[in-house]
């Protein structure tokens, strides 16, 4: 929401979210260096206005099993509206397709697709190119090293009024 007027506190506990997860009320107030009481009285307030889309764990699945990440750029033969709707359709049931950007200039769309293996990431392609998606043609980046996965630094990215 662009309309929310954040100051420095509000972007601490943001920010102490955003690193650490949901933490105890106690723990979050002293992070970000405040009272329970009117810290968890903020956190409500950010919740309210949906600031806060849920919380998660990140889990190494690198550590669990062994798996396949790749990076596709996909471009469409049509750019309709319909055309670009039937495709982010489809894409947000395929639960290997972990992340799908749109976006402008020579590639429609950037998605980050993890899979078991290589030959399970090839048949997602071929149902993907079969089905009529308007796939014109793309391009995949098998990714052999994570180097940087981060959230942005919210500090820096708004500025405090």
């Amino acid at each position: 929401m662009k309309n929310t007027s954040l100051d420095a506190t509000d972007i601490r506990i943001l920010s102490a979210l955003q690193n650490y997860g949901n933490l105890s009320k106690s723990k979050l107030a002293e992070v970000v260096n405040l009272s329970p009481t009117p810290c968890w009285v903020r956190l409500d307030k950010l919740k309210k206005s949906g600031l806060i889309d849920g919380y998660s764990a990140n889990i190494s699945i690198k550590k669990i099993i062994n798996f396949t990440s790749v990076i596709v750029t996909v471009s469409l033969s049509s750019h309709r509206k319909h055309d670009f709707d039937n495709f982010e359709t489809y894409i947000k049931d395929i639960d290997t397709v972990t992340e799908c950007i749109a976006t402008g200039g020579g590639t429609d769309y950037i998605m980050k697709v993890i899979t078991p293996n290589l030959e399970s990431f090839q048949e997602l392609m071929n149902e993907l190119i079969s089905t009529d998606l308007k796939i014109d043609r793309y391009m995949t980046y098998i990714i052999t090293k994570e180097i940087k996965s981060s959230h942005p630094n919210l500090s820096k990215l708004i500025p405090i009024k």
